[in-house]
């Protein structure tokens, strides 16, 4: 049976994540020693003791994310099969982690860098999101064409599961604007807890500077086929899979449309690997037929290992 792994981004974060994990495999535990020596600044603290203040700022939230989701596939990689692997927005360079592409001290690097930029562009120009709920996913990029002006910038920035869009854009111009959803019929349109307008045209900084980093680093060939944000393709090749990164910061997170395209090509079983079960939700809405679970906790691993 073909598998699939995929990897959680940003908001499946909570104070107490890697603790159990740490405290149960050495392996771990030096794994986290490593990444307060990369960092210069024990992200193990922040992961395992809060406070919910600095785990929830972008640039803290997105080092500790990976650094979870890298130790879980470390624990697992000879257990679980990896036919494809794909990772929401952050969970990106965690899955290119497990696909053999970027080593670990790269990839922290670059995620701490990215969390950093992404922090200091919403800084710069102020952006937010909103989760538009209840209606089709073109009709919410149509409104979003047709909202955006001199005045503001609005677009589809993820594309969760069918129903479930999360718009992002110019702050104030949106909050402004956000009933144009729910006049569209939506049944939800909530605001959320983000420091900018991610996937969005409003991180070109971000993406300027995180591109140089990017190019900095040697990429090798992927081990199984990377199904990328941007594109919703399996990627393999070094070259394709770095232009795809740098373009992932200002383009939507084409999750519903990735999912797809995994069944399409035969994955009958999907494993969440991270905190919390968000993947494992918007999975089972874009199709409840499959085989879906997911790894967490030091309980859930040993599960698997013994």
């Amino acid at each position: 049976m073909k598998q699939a792994l995929l990897f959680s981004g940003q908001g499946s974060q909570y104070v107490g994540m890697i603790k159990d994990l740490a405290a149960a495999y050495p392996s771990v535990a030096s794994m986290v020693e490593q990444a307060n020596d990369i960092l210069e600044y024990s992200i193990g603290t922040i992961a395992m003791e809060g406070p919910t203040e600095s785990l929830t700022e972008t640039r803290y939230t997105q080092p500790a994310l990976f650094l979870h989701e890298a130790a879980l596939f470390d624990l697992l990689k000879d257990k679980l099969n990896r036919d494809a692997v794909a990772g929401h927005s952050l969970g990106e360079y965690s899955a290119l982690y497990a696909a053999g592409v970027i080593g670990f001290e790269e990839a922290l690097k670059l995620v701490s860098l990215r969390g950093q930029l992404m922090f200091k562009a919403g800084e710069q120009v102020p952006g937010t999101m909103f989760a538009v709920l209840g209606i089709d996913d073109d009709e919410v990029e149509q409104l979003c064409r047709n909202l955006t002006s001199a005045e503001g910038v609005v677009v589809a920035a993820n594309f969760n599961s069918p129903g479930q869009v999360v718009v992002s854009g110019t702050a104030e111009y949106l909050r402004k604007n956000a009933h144009a959803f729910k006049d569209a019929g939506a049944r939800k349109v909530v605001e959320l807890n983000v420091s900018g307008a991610f996937h969005s045209p409003l991180m070109q900084p971000a993406k300027m500077e995180l591109e140089a980093a990017i190019n900095d680093i040697t990429f090798n060939d992927a081990s199984c086929p990377v199904y990328v944000n941007s594109l919703a393709q399996p990627l393999t090749d070094a070259d394709a899979l770095k232009q795809a990164l740098v373009q992932q910061l200002v383009s939507p997170v084409r999750w519903t449309q990735s999912i797809k395209a995994m069944i399409d090509s035969g994955v009958e079983s999907f494993v969440e690997l991270g905190p919390g079960k968000v993947l494992q939700g918007l999975v089972k809405r874009i199709d409840r037929s499959k085989q879906i679970s997911g790894f967490d906790t030091a309980e859930q691993v040993s599960e698997l290992l013994s």
